[in-house]
């Protein structure tokens, strides 16, 4: 079954090459709708400007495709990690599903065809997004819809705006760099959502059930609890040089059994191949993952606050990450101990050159600090460095080139984590539509 699975997902991978020109200049234009190009940079939440005109159905077909050229070397204090080459790795692609149902009504579906955690194609998730209520009759609540949008579904929740500027798989275009942050926040699960938008004042309450992986057994070991969330914010055009945003989120699930994905939700894989992958033993065992290089508490309770400072002045911006995540849980066997907690900080400067911000080039600093167990004696420690920049050739074609250095500092880390650091240049090209 994989091999017909990896023959299909060449298959359209090969077809969204071929045909991504002459798709793009056909594309229906969709209402409240992030583009999914170079149009869609700095875009948070979906705008609530009326400016499509609904003249019936429509279907958008999109889609991402992305390749290294990765060059980075690695090492640690056991002396036990793979050694890496230069050499591209392997490809990944989304297609993208937009349905303009109804005039107000949108639907969104993105399959993984292919990508560094899974060999098959699949679906990462979708979602309905509704902007006015006219299905009920015309005009129904049609005061309280200019500002509002209901969004249900299975699918990335609006926790943060990290998650707005990183990598989906496939899609980096609105990523000045190759990797995610360190803690990546960002899960797909089954959500509800309101978004309130008015003269800049932003609000976001929201609902999750908490799973990653979904089912409906239950058992002795389960404590499912549901995960809430919301945002509040301001984002405004304060004259024609000068965008603030200022947004504060949160996210608090106090189950055991679930609740534990929010930093661990990416099933496509992190960004640098083979980083902290360790040479096999005598009995021929490896350790590393297809998420290695990220951080990931595995709180079992958690509650997780993240502020975002967002400043465009011309073609300067900065970006910023302030973020506490805390676990509640408190463990009673064999000893009383708790869950401790995490704070990540990240700062981001770009600037984009040119009137038509074709050329950027920029820098970001990422640290995580923290301990796993309130009694930990010593804080595990992590810091990136990213720096490069990039050229958008058009609207829909990227390529960035980056030099990273990631290290675990301190005497917390242990086995392959131990004095681990890798570094070297990554090359990405991307194409969405």
């Amino acid at each position: 079954m994989k091999k017909i699975n990896n023959k299909f997902s060449t298959v359209f991978i090969s077809l969204l090459l071929m045909v991504s020109g002459a798709v793009y200049a056909q594309q229906p234009k969709l209402q409240f709708f992030r583009p999914n190009d170079k149009e869609g940079l700095n875009v948070f939440e979906t705008p609530k400007a009326d400016n499509v005109v609904f003249d019936g159905f429509k279907v958008r077909l999109g889609g991402d495709f992305s390749m290294q050229f990765q060059g980075l070397t690695q090492s640690n204090t056991a002396g036990n990690l793979v050694e890496l080459g230069s050499d591209f790795n392997l490809p990944s692609a989304n297609l993208n599903l937009d349905v303009q149902l109804m005039d107000g009504v949108r639907m969104h579906l993105k399959t993984y065809l292919s990508s560094r955690a899974h060999n098959e194609s699949w679906v990462k998730g979708g979602h309905m997004q509704v902007d006015k209520l006219d299905f009920v009759r015309p005009g129904f609540l049609e005061g309280l819809m200019k500002y509002t949008s209901i969004t249900i579904g299975l699918d990335e929740f609006n926790y943060g705006d990290a998650h707005f500027r990183r990598s989906d798989n496939a899609r980096g275009i609105f990523n000045p760099f190759v990797g995610n942050y360190l803690m990546d926040a960002f899960s797909t699960e089954a959500f509800g959502e309101v978004t309130l938008q008015n003269n800049g004042l932003l609000a976001v309450i929201g609902l999750t059930n908490g799973k990653l992986n979904q089912n409906v057994t239950v058992n002795d070991n389960t404590d499912n609890k549901p995960s809430f969330y919301g945002k509040l914010g301001y984002d405004k055009q304060l004259n024609d040089d000068l965008r603030v945003r200022l947004t504060g989120s949160w996210y608090i699930n106090n189950g055991t059994s679930n609740g534990g994905y929010l930093y661990g939700g990416d099933r496509g894989g992190a960004r640098y191949f083979n980083v902290l992958y360790t040479v096999p033993d005598q009995e021929g065992n490896t350790q590393g993952g297809p998420r290695d290089g990220q951080y990931n508490a595995r709180f079992t309770k958690i509650t997780a606050l993240q502020f975002n400072p967002f400043i465009k002045f011309k073609g300067l911006e900065f970006f910023g990450i302030v973020e506490r995540a805390n676990g509640n849980n408190e463990f009673t066997q064999p000893q009383t101990d708790e869950e401790g907690a995490f704070t990540q900080l990240a700062g981001e400067l770009i600037y984009r050159l040119g009137s038509d911000e074709k050329f950027y080039i920029g820098g970001r600093y990422n640290t995580v600090k923290g301990k796993q167990r309130e009694s930990s004696t010593e804080e595990l420690d992590v810091s990136r460095l990213n720096v490069g920049g990039g050229w958008f050739l058009s609207n829909n074609v990227l390529t960035k080139l980056e030099y990273v250095d990631q290290s675990y500092n301190g005497d917390a880390w242990t086995g392959r984590f131990a004095g681990a650091e890798f570094s070297g240049v990554v090359l990405e090209a991307v194409i969405s539509f």
